[in-house]
């Protein structure tokens, strides 16, 4: 399976860190960086901006950021309709959302609907993903949750979706 992660509008320099460490040891392909995600290694900021942002990613990705295809994009609508005409298909990673498509991660039919090439899309700490992502993704999966929480922690997230969708 080939599998490129979507960190759009992610906050947290920390949880980008986390995300990234975690796509590696799952294998992914590319990490697409969007909207006011913190970018590693980003040649427009200056200097010192640049480094404060690469070592505090770098506590969390602990050199994965380094190891990884890593890709900023500046019109993320454009870059997932080029990416489904590349025979990508388009997964919100979301919860508590109505009126759309959504699969637990642990439904069967998760199985039956997904190709073996997968964008996935990881939105906002606190919001998820904008609604202007929704009309390009195929579908959405969640994360059945058995507390009183409703969700978990973006970098947590990740890891058990990714692990999820790669072992059904």
């Amino acid at each position: 399976m080939e599998l490129i992660l979507v960190l759009d509008n992610i906050r947290s320099t920390y949880n980008v860190g986390a995300i990234l460490r975690t796509a590696e040891g799952f294998g992914t392909k590319k990490i697409i960086l969007s909207g006011y995600t913190p970018r590693v290694h980003d040649q427009k900021l200056l200097p010192h901006l640049r480094e404060k942002l690469d070592h505090e990613i770098g506590k969390t990705a602990l050199g994965a950021e380094n190891m990884l295809d890593i890709y900023a994009s500046d019109d993320i609508i454009s870059d997932l309709k080029n990416l489904k005409k590349q025979g990508y298909q388009i997964i919100g990673l979301e919860n508590n959302i109505q009126n759309v498509p959504i699969y637990q991660l642990n439904d069967p039919k998760l199985k039956t609907k997904l190709s073996d090439k997968i964008v996935l899309i990881l939105g906002e700490e606190v919001h998820g993903i904008k609604n202007s992502l929704y009309d390009i993704i195929d579908f959405f999966v969640e994360i059945p949750m058995q507390g009183q929480k409703e969700s978990f922690n973006v970098s947590v997230a990740t890891g058990i979706a990714i692990y999820g969708i790669m072992n059904l």
